[in-house]
């Protein structure tokens, strides 16, 4: 799967700190803001977001926790050390990982089913199979299941932390301020720079407030070429009845709907009907959006800027042709906007 455009992004624009600690505030960080309507691009402030919305605007947020959800353990066998990456828990209770196998004395590690893994005295996890879709990743089966495993997974793990990031960040640095329902393998970023300061100043201005749930998985599977093919990963979601109506009120008084995230897009996109009305729904979705998809239930994407050959470029292009995105992040590049989930942001509206 080819990416809509290609551009070059200096190793140095890779946000390596979180703003907190670049001596900033967390909505203080940059907003590129593109114009749907005549393609015009503007640099501001996050803190200055509400300079670019309307009241009765509706901000629809993904309310997910991110879980620390990468796992040390030991192949029981061979005591093969093997960090586990959730990347998705299963209708079935299951859930689907990356094993990466760590140097040691035995640095073979073939990955099989059958393989058991240990955490921790109380924390175990059988390999089942690999998945069908994205082969890298293994179907496990933990020795507990439900609150009782998310409560040791939040006792033993760590945040998945990329090359770029300088050094290991406590969970709450990947924490958007309004996260609720803990299942993110990756922090829903584009609502990161949110406070609840600019919140509430967004709410006085008569800006309206929605959330739903999407659970991310991995961004990265940690083979190149598999990433370069980008393929869909199916995520859990959850709309409520009050957010669904929410919505369809907001389209029906002529407010815009604005997802803060491509997770959001994705997520309602599901849900709507032709005639661009939203439904309640708890399912998985895979959905791919690109510039052949016709947006009916959002109007507007709050977003992070997305590398090269990056899949989230492709639903960029449901919301502006490839050359208009491709202009602005060149733009972006020029002035050192910085990417990744501790980067700058850019709004398209």
């Amino acid at each position: 799967m080819k990416a809509p455009f290609s551009f070059t992004l200096p190793n140095e624009l890779a946000a390596s700190l979180p703003p907190e600690r670049r001596g900033i505030a967390r909505d203080h960080v940059r907003l590129m803001v593109i114009n749907r309507d005549n393609y015009e691009v503007e640099h501001s402030k996050f803190n200055h977001l509400g300079a670019f919305l309307r009241p009765n605007d509706l901000l629809v947020f993904n309310s997910s926790r991110t879980l620390p959800a990468a796992i040390d353990g030991y192949e029981v066998t061979h005591g093969q050390l093997v960090q586990v990456r959730l990347a998705q828990h299963l209708p079935d209770d299951n859930w689907l990982a990356l094993l990466l196998c760590q140097p040691g004395e035995n640095f073979a590690c073939p990955l099989q089913s059958g393989m058991q893994i240990k955490f921790s005295p109380e924390l175990s996890a059988v390999v089942l199979e690999r998945d069908n879709n994205i082969p890298r990743l293994w179907k496990l089966r933990f020795s507990v299941g439900g609150t009782q495993l998310i409560d040791k997974i939040y006792k033993l793990g760590q945040p998945i932390r990329y090359e770029y990031v300088s050094a290991p960040w406590d969970l709450d640095y990947y924490q958007t301020v309004y996260a609720t329902e803990p299942g993110s393998a990756e922090m829903p970023s584009a609502g990161r720079a949110f406070t609840w300061e600019l919140m509430f100043s967004l709410k006085r201005q008569l800006i309206q407030t929605a959330y739903i749930t999407l659970h991310t998985g991995l961004s990265s599977y940690m083979d190149d070429e598999l990433d370069a093919k980008h393929p869909a990963s199916e995520e859990e979601y959850l709309i409520s009845e009050s957010t669904a109506n929410k919505i369809n009120q907001t389209r029906a008084v002529g407010g815009r709907i604005i997802a803060v995230g491509t997770t959001v897009v994705r997520a309602l996109e599901s849900v709507v009907d032709l005639s661009s009305k939203v439904h309640a729904g708890h399912g998985y979705t895979r959905l791919h959006v690109t510039s052949e998809h016709k947006l009916k239930a959002v109007d507007g994407l709050l977003t992070g800027l997305h590398e090269p050959e990056a899949s989230h470029l492709d639903l960029l292009t449901g919301f502006l042709p490839k050359q208009v995105i491709r202009s602005a992040y060149e733009q972006a590049v020029k002035e050192r906007y910085l990417w990744h989930e501790f980067g700058d942001l850019n709004l398209i509206i």
